[in-house]
């Protein structure tokens, strides 16, 4: 066992208008199982890519940072940059770990739940799921480096991140950077908090750091209101203190020779003299309550509670699909398929990658007209793109929808275009984006340049500036940071849309769906 040792350092990127680190300093332990969480934007990636330059000499380094990083082992980062995608996954994994015989590499697939088959087809042909599972069996494979793994349950299904967390488990010496609280649950053993003002390191996994900083909160919260109202009764003592002080002082002036002479003159300044020196103890109290007062709250998330006003619906039902089943082509992607939604529900679509979650969603799409009509069919076409369905589909008239896609890559320009676009309006959406901790300086920047999770945010921010009968929401968590998941999860509970969502965390799912249907088909399409 060794460690890496950080020690005061000082990051910023150019250009940017604050540092990303400043004056921080932690050890870890190269045998740990860590978990690394933080809101977006606090610099987790910054934080492995500043690891990751140890591998290179001084001179060749392309970040430059103040301080120190001292560690004994070298690094490798997941996802793992290939030379070819295209290459049979075999060579990948060659490529991944030149020294891994064959027979191990298949032990680790298995364990990690992957056919033998994968080695002989091309890398780029693999399901996300598979390739996130081949690159990580190869990283492990001979366990030579200290692993920084960067996000790897995006877009995985529920049970690919359940596979590929059990299979961390059994593993040891990396840093993972995940923000599903129960994966991180499943094979972490220490945590790391990039919050506000500092790092915080302790020992369990999420849910046991969590509970401890709830309680640290807490305390500071009470400590906090206790500090204000010990301020507020010093300020009147150390006023009414001031008060007689200069009052007595002032009697002293045009006192008669005669009074001075019975000595009234000297016990009025050594009144005064007290009185003056109680002022300046109640003013030394006040300062040193208010320096106790300011370092508490730093690292207090400023989780503001979000808001949404959903249409109300003149029908309880909103939509039925009653025994649809999806093509694509002559194949079936999604068989048998039935659901009732009611106003206040939000059923959860779960099911493999590839079964067919999003092609339902986009079937109800297909289905909706706008508030002019509402239409209903059998074995229709769905967007002539070789999709098909057959089965009845009802969707309520004269509903209007709001959704969130998965996909982020057409967002260009700035918010306020987005907002445009959206026909929303921009004050509110601007408002939602801060309560998710969205930075004010991004609100004028090119939306390409954005961080995934900020994308993800400005697309969820824009579905809830709109007042919706139904909510369409795919993958909406994918790059989220913890604290604005537990946001939107209040929120939905709070206001109660109607909703169909696709989204493989589970503590999400078990805590916003009323009714979570398994979608599965004899198929699958990636």
């Amino acid at each position: 066992m060794s460690q890496i040792c950080v020690t005061n350092l000082t990051f910023g990127y150019d250009g940017g208008l604050e540092d990303v680190f400043q004056d921080v300093s932690f050890q870890l332990d190269t045998d740990w199982k860590l978990g690394l969480t933080g809101r977006n934007g606090r610099g987790k990636t910054t934080l492995l890519r500043l690891l990751m330059e140890q591998n290179r000499r001084p001179e060749e380094r392309k970040l430059e940072y103040r301080g120190k990083i001292q560690a004994s082992v070298r690094f490798e980062y997941f996802p793992f940059q290939l030379s070819d995608r295209n290459q049979l996954t075999e060579d990948v994994i060659r490529e991944i770990c030149p020294d891994g015989e064959l027979w191990q590499m298949r032990r680790e697939l298995s364990r990690l739940e992957v056919d033998e088959d994968v080695f002989y087809r091309p890398f780029d042909t693999l399901s996300f799921g598979e390739q996130t599972k081949v690159m990580l069996a190869a990283l492990f494979l001979g366990q030579k480096y200290f692993l920084l793994i960067d996000e790897p349950t995006n877009h995985l299904d529920l049970q690919a991140r359940e596979a590929v967390g059990n299979y961390l488990n059994t593993k040891k010496g990396f840093i993972l950077v995940s923000h599903d609280r129960d994966f991180l649950d499943r094979c972490t053993d220490h945590t790391m908090s990039i919050n506000r003002n500092e790092i915080q390191i302790c020992q369990g996994s999420f849910s046991v750091w969590y509970e401890n900083k709830q309680r640290q909160d807490a305390w500071e919260l009470g400590e906090n209101e206790r500090l204000r109202k010990d301020i507020r009764k010093l300020e009147t003592a150390a006023r009414q203190a001031r008060g007689w002080a200069d009052k007595s002082e002032a009697s002293k002036i045009g006192r008669p020779p005669d009074e001075t002479a019975k000595g009234l003159r000297p016990y009025i300044g050594e009144k005064t003299r007290k009185m003056q020196r109680r002022r300046k103890n109640l003013e030394r109290r006040q300062e040193r309550a208010i320096e106790e007062k300011s370092g508490l709250l730093k690292n207090i998330e400023q989780a503001e509670e979000l808001k949404l006003i959903p249409l109300s619906y003149h029908r309880e039902r909103l939509a039925v699909l009653d025994h649809v089943s999806v093509y694509y082509g002559e194949r079936m992607i999604c068989e048998d398929i039935s659901m009732e939604l009611r106003r206040g529900e939000r059923i959860a679509l779960e099911g493999r990658n590839g079964c067919g979650k999003t092609t339902l969603l986009k079937l109800l799409l297909a289905c909706y007209s706008g508030p002019e009509k509402e239409e209903t069919g059998n074995k229709t076409e769905m967007g002539g793109k070789g999709l098909w369905w057959e089965g009845t589909v009802e969707i309520g008239r004269g509903m209007k929808i709001s959704c969130v896609s998965q996909d982020t890559t057409h967002l260009r320009g700035t918010v306020a275009d987005y907002a445009e676009e959206q026909d929303v309006d921009l004050t509110l959406m601007l408002s939602i984006l801060r309560k998710l901790d969205f930075s004010r300086q991004l609100f004028g920047q090119e939306m390409s340049s954005f961080s995934e999770g900020q994308k993800k945010k400005v697309l969820i921010a824009a579905s809830l500036s709109q007042q919706a009968h139904l909510y369409l929401w795919d993958e909406p968590l994918n790059y989220i940071d913890i604290f604005s998941r537990m946001q939107i999860e209040e929120m939905l509970l709070s206001f109660a849309p109607a909703m169909v969502v696709v989204e493989h965390d589970r503590k999400f799912l078990d805590r916003v769906a009323t009714e979570i249907i398994h979608v599965g088909s004899r198929y699958t399409i990636s």
